[in-house]
């Protein structure tokens, strides 16, 4: 049975990377976070100094980024590896979300993103959350679905993530932050953030991971109906 290619897309703090995770793991398929590959590329920019409008110094960069995953031994968790290195709570920080969304929609790393994620997705049986899964890196994915939510409900739950890591950052701020990075995902020229034509929307503001986990599984199972004529049943999370 040919595994399944799996796009979650859709706003920050939906619930996606959480959601795709718990889904990988019931159906035993990898998962990528493409939204830290990202993050991982604006932390290294800052450290090195190197400016997000020079073109030149971002291309050669590039070259020397090297992103991977790691999972945790003891968590499961998985964390970013930059070069070599595991950079997870560094790339969370209020930070890099400050700058994430300007840096992800420079083409050339846009690019660079896309290759290496459809290279890690090459041989299926994947799941992977972003922007534009289901619109640029895969778009013939099997399933895609486009989460979305109330942005205070999106707000409170960052400030949460934030606070569990020792950061404390005001609401307003949060939501700010949120409305920017919405605006400027969905306006950049490069491979902006919409919903697929053939994506089904998932709001997340009143319903728990379990049922976004859920929602995601029977879409799996009914592609997998589809394709193969053989349930492949729900697994809750």
């Amino acid at each position: 049975m040919k595994p399944l290619v799996i796009a979650i897309d859709g706003y920050s703090s939906c619930g996606k990377s959480t959601t795709a995770k718990a889904v990988a793991a019931a159906l035993h398929y990898a998962y990528v976070d493409t939204g830290a590959m990202y993050r991982g590329v604006t932390l290294y920019l800052l450290e090195a100094g190197i400016a997000f409008d020079d073109m030149a110094a971002i291309e050669q960069a590039l070259h020397d980024i090297h992103i991977s995953f790691k999972r945790h031994r003891t968590t499961g968790r998985n964390e970013l590896c930059l070069n070599g290195k595991i950079r997870e709570d560094d790339i969370r920080q209020m930070r890099i979300s400050n700058l994430v969304s300007e840096v992800s929609g420079i083409p050339m790393v846009r690019h660079a993103m896309v290759a290496q994620q459809q290279r890690m997705g090459r041989k299926r049986g994947v799941v992977m959350d972003g922007r534009d899964i289901g619109t640029t890196v895969f778009p013939d994915a099997e399933v895609k679905v486009f989460m979305t939510a109330e942005v205070e409900i999106r707000a409170r739950r960052r400030q949460e993530e934030l606070a569990a890591k020792g950061e404390h950052v005001e609401l307003v701020d949060i939501i700010e932050n949120l409305r920017k990075r919405d605006y400027l995902d969905s306006t950049r020229t490069e491979s902006p953030l919409r919903r697929a034509a053939d994506a089904v929307l998932l709001d997340t503001t009143h319903i728990t991971i379990s049922e976004q986990v859920d929602f995601v599984l029977d879409r799996a199972s009914s592609a997998l109906f589809a394709t193969y004529g053989a349930w492949a049943g729900k697994t809750s999370a």
